[in-house]
């Protein structure tokens, strides 16, 4: 008997399917739209953006909920764009904080079979259909990366940003991880196991920083990312 869970896993499976059977030519055209879109709407930009991430099954009342919008309204506040994802959870908690400041909240939502709808909050929405299109419009208009807990998404985002660095891709820029407890195994698991035998080089570790509270992620920003 099928379980809810294989039954998940099959209709996932046939999404892609569908998808596959698209005419590559006409896949192309929409690829190009969706460059051309982003690049015209994200360029009159002025301020600098920061990418704020993490889960999208974060609830309202969650404390990492809460932080990520006290981080976002307090960069809004000082003249940041933020930019998210664009859908609930973290993503609009960011958003969520920047319209309370006032500021600019932009969301990059991505087309889903189920989870993600746009939030509310972004008041510059634009909608993706292709991750690797949205990506590179995190990287392209980004100025920092903060990184809230989050899942296989979160875990894209960040490891994507960090190789495109240390290959020098892309130009350095900070990567911040918010919260100790969550990120710490992971901190540790690198150090040891990427570090220890020889995958990554130890000044690799620079690449990252990892902080707790509100005040230690905004000075950092306003160290490194001038207004």
């Amino acid at each position: 008997m099928s379980t809810p869970s294989r039954r998940k896993a099959d209709e996932r499976y046939q999404y892609c399917l569908d998808n596959s059977h698209i005419e590559d030519s006409w896949r192309m055209f929409r690829i190009m739209s969706e460059f051309v879109e982003g690049f015209d709407t994200l360029s009159s930009i002025k301020h600098p953006g920061v990418t704020i991430y993490g889960s999208a099954r974060t609830p309202e009342d969650h404390p990492d909920y809460r932080l990520t919008r006290k981080i976002a309204a307090r960069l809004a506040e000082l003249g940041y764009a933020i930019i998210t994802g664009g859908g609930p959870g973290i993503m609009e908690a960011a958003n969520r904080g920047a319209a309370d400041a006032g500021g600019i909240s932009i969301g990059l939502n991505i087309t889903l079979p189920h989870e993600q709808e746009p939030n509310p909050y972004s008041n510059l929405p634009l909608d993706f259909r292709y991750f690797f299109v949205r990506k590179v419009m995190f990287m392209k208009y980004s100025m920092a990366f903060i990184c809230m807990p989050g899942g296989f998404g979160s875990m894209d985002e960040l490891f994507e940003a960090l190789t495109l660095i240390q290959t020098r891709k892309i130009r350095p820029f900070p990567i911040i991880l918010v919260g100790t407890e969550y990120w710490g195994g992971l901190v540790d698991w690198v150090k040891e196991r990427m570090v220890g035998t020889g995958k990554i080089d130890e000044s690799d570790l620079l690449l990252f920083d990892v902080f707790d509270e509100v005040e230690d992620v905004i000075n950092f920003i306003r160290k490194t990312v001038i207004l």
